[in-house]
């Protein structure tokens, strides 16, 4: 069975959406290793329409020469969650229809190794409060931003982690690797 890993870049006030307020901080190469040693395990990407759309332009032309990440993007199965149609081509990908817990459930059960998620807020609610997560991978940077979209919504009820792994790298960044946990 695979074991759904998920990667969120979140400001200290939970803000996930449009990352580019993380550049500043410029990128650890050992956030480079932690997320290398994430992907490596994926045999699969899931992903969000939206999240989807990003990526397939920004990764889908990109050589190792240019980022070591494109094998892992461009080569993976990549599954896409979503109602409309697909509105960029990728190599290797699928959609598979709008949010279902038991779609995602028997994708789990059909697959080996991990499959990874990224971005894709939407998707990660659910899957979160439908408890299919398996490695919730925040990557907190020391940053309030006072607005945007969190990854937790006001009214979505509790969710409880529990702290499987943490890094501190030196450009402030904190990794904290969730799994979840037991209802108290």
């Amino acid at each position: 069975m695979a074991t759904i890993a998920v990667h969120e870049f979140i400001s200290a006030d939970g803000v996930f959406e449009s990352p580019g307020w993380t550049f500043e901080y410029g990128f650890d190469d050992k956030m480079g290793e932690t997320l290398g040693a994430i992907t490596g395990q994926a045999q699969a990407i899931l992903l969000g329409r939206r999240t989807f759309e990003m990526f397939a332009p920004a990764w889908r032309d990109r050589t190792p020469e240019d980022d070591p990440g494109a094998p892992f993007f461009n080569e993976t199965e990549k599954l896409v969650v979503g109602t409309q149609p697909l509105g960029e081509e990728w190599a290797n990908t699928t959609a598979i229809g709008g949010y279902d817990a038991e779609t995602i459930r028997r994708l789990k059960e059909d697959r080996e190794g991990g499959i990874y998620v990224s971005g894709s807020g939407q998707l990660v609610r659910g899957m979160l409060a439908d408890r299919l997560v398996d490695e919730l991978h925040l990557f907190v940077y020391p940053v309030a931003l006072g607005e945007g979209e969190k990854l937790w919504r006001d009214g979505q009820g509790p969710t409880r982690l529990a702290l499987l792994a943490h890094d501190v790298y030196a450009n402030g960044v904190v990794h904290l690797c969730y799994g979840p946990a037991d209802p108290a």
